[in-house]
């Protein structure tokens, strides 16, 4: 573990002091479970972000095909 200091807008450490409170853990656990799970989130989005730029081009109709008109595709 590696300690580091934060600052924070008053109206913050308030909110994160309580919510640190409500959830039964310290302030420093709270910030450090946030943090966490916010690289989960980069990790997991990068990770299928790369998965699908993988895929590569995909023709989206055959060579002896049209492009529907913007009629037919807005039809109602």
């Amino acid at each position: 573990m590696k300690n580091v200091t934060i600052t924070l807008e008053e109206k913050v450490a308030h909110w994160a002091r309580v919510r640190a409170a409500e959830m039964d853990m310290s302030l420093s656990r709270l910030v450090g479970e946030i943090l966490k799970e916010k690289m989960h989130q980069e990790e997991s989005y990068l990770t299928v972000r790369q998965k699908y730029l993988s895929l590569g081009v995909r023709a989206l109709k055959g060579a002896d095909q049209k492009y529907p008109s913007r009629e037919t595709l807005h039809e109602r």
